[in-house]
């Protein structure tokens, strides 16, 4: 079986670290599978960052730094490096369709990861799904854990 590449950015990250309504239960699927050995998960450096803090959220606080930088060194989380071409290619995003910058960094890194899916709960990001890239992007809200069946244990 192959392994599923998804690259999540820090809003992701967050929905699940705040343990945010409505996100968490989103994000427990991706986990589920990445911890089975069916997804893994691509984000930038820019992520270990930016997630203690976005825009109109609660900041973490300095007593979590050894469970955030734990959770960042999963087997099945990897970090890459934001690089000059992936700053280029960020910037053409920007240009030509109009993404913030930290936001291009994400699909840029996500491009250059050639992942199946970039997961996010940025609506402008979602609205970009299958536009950007050659082949084109999937981005979406990472998907639910599956229901257990009736003889599932």
């Amino acid at each position: 079986m192959a392994v599923e590449l998804v690259y999540w950015d820090s809003d992701a990250f967050l929905g699940w670290l705040q343990a945010e309504p409505g996100k968490t239960e989103l994000c427990a699927g991706t986990l589920k599978r990445a911890h089975q050995g069916e997804v893994l998960i691509q984000t930038s450096a820019l992520t270990i960052a930016e997630v203690l803090w976005m825009r109109g959220a609660p900041m973490i606080p300095q007593e979590k730094a050894d469970i955030v930088r734990k959770f960042f060194r999963r087997s099945y989380i990897r970090v890459r490096n934001v690089t000059r071409a992936v700053s280029e290619s960020a910037q053409d995003l920007v240009w030509t369709h109009s993404i913030k910058p930290k936001d291009a960094i994400h699909v840029a890194t996500a491009l250059d990861a050639a992942v199946f899916a970039l997961e996010t709960f940025d609506d402008d990001l979602l609205k970009k799904s299958g536009v950007i890239g050659s082949p084109t992007l999937l981005i979406r809200k990472p998907i639910a854990p599956a229901q257990g069946g009736l003889f599932d244990v």
